[in-house]
């Protein structure tokens, strides 16, 4: 721990007023939960606070107490910005390009760019609400239940249920101290993990039909017609990235979905122990960790997929 910088970072918090706090596009749950456990708290403290994702609240996850004060877009001033969970500035969004330099970015991809004015990144850890669960305390904020079952999300969803490589101990412990605000660990894994809406089934379904695997890569293709034919709100892959990664006999899961604006969202899971699926998705801009990580990039899906699973079968010599 970096004394210095924890100490900036709770006299900035201390004396801020204001309050903007982004995340990324394509929020995942750990996006949320760090962006409302953070938010809430600096709330309960009597800061004015606006919480913004510029693609909203995906539905699995406005159960979540506070959910609904997150907004699209900033509408007021502020005197202080703060991003959770973003590698690269970018990932926030357009309505964020001219917004100025982040005072505080917190995160836990180890391809984060240090854009803000205070940087604090802890790639060890298992998910940015984890950060905040350890330092949220230390900087002077109660951590009530709708707090903990915030952060408990971003845990849970980064982690696979604590099926991931990098839980330890400690990420067991946090889940354990988040818990015993009274959050019910059970529900949040369910909503989170398990529910899928009908919608979702069936785009997995598309998803599925479509699995292809060779040289230690199996991987999937969504289009946009799959989403239409589906009924999915979403432009993700509705998480079924987690559904391939659990097959069985590869080194590298991954979904290539196809975006309305020409591009192709890509994610990568590693299967394997030893496998750094980071240094691919940063090849193409992304970014991630080295169990999992993700890129956008502009393309058509046919030329897209071509190219990136080569590089993936390059870097990773597959």
């Amino acid at each position: 721990m970096d004394s210095q910088l924890i100490g900036e970072i709770k006299d900035r918090l201390s004396a801020a007023k204001k309050i903007v706090i982004a995340s990324h596009v394509r929020p995942d749950g750990d996006a949320i939960g760090s962006l409302l456990g953070l938010g809430l708290a600096l709330r309960n403290a009597g800061k004015s606070v606006q919480m913004v994702l510029a693609d909203g609240v995906p539905s699995s996850f406005k159960y979540l107490e506070g959910s609904k004060f997150i907004e699209k877009e900033p509408k007021a001033n502020h005197d202080t910005f703060i991003t959770v969970d973003c590698a690269d500035f970018k990932r926030t969004g357009s309505i964020f390009e001219k917004f100025g330099q982040p005072d505080i970015n917190i995160d836990h991809h180890k391809t984060n760019e240090k854009f803000g004015k205070l940087n604090l990144i802890e790639a060890e850890e298992v998910a940015t609400a984890a950060i905040l669960t350890n330092y949220l305390p230390v900087w002077g904020f109660e951590i009530t239940q709708p707090i903990a079952a915030a952060l408990l999300t971003g845990i849970l969803t980064d982690t696979l249920g604590f099926r991931t490589s990098n839980v330890t101990p400690e990420s067991l412990r946090q889940a354990a101290t988040l818990m015993e605000t009274g959050v019910d660990m059970p529900e949040i894994y369910m909503h989170s993990l398990v529910r899928k809406s009908f919608p979702a089934a069936r785009y997995w379904g598309a998803g599925l039909s479509t699995l292809q695997s060779k040289d230690g890569i199996v991987w999937g293709t969504l289009t946009i017609a799959d989403r239409k034919i589906a009924g999915y709100g979403g432009n993700d892959d509705a998480d079924l990235i987690n559904m391939i990664s659990a097959i069985d006999g590869n080194k590298v899961g991954m979904v290539f979905v196809e975006q309305s604006n020409n591009h192709v969202k890509i994610s990568w899971r590693a299967l394997q122990a030893g496998v750094d699926v980071s240094k691919v998705a940063k090849h193409f801009q992304g970014g991630g960790h080295a169990a999992a990580a993700g890129a956008d990039i502009q393309g058509s899906l046919i030329e897209v997929q071509k190219e990136v699973l080569k590089k993936t079968r390059e870097f990773l010599n597959l």
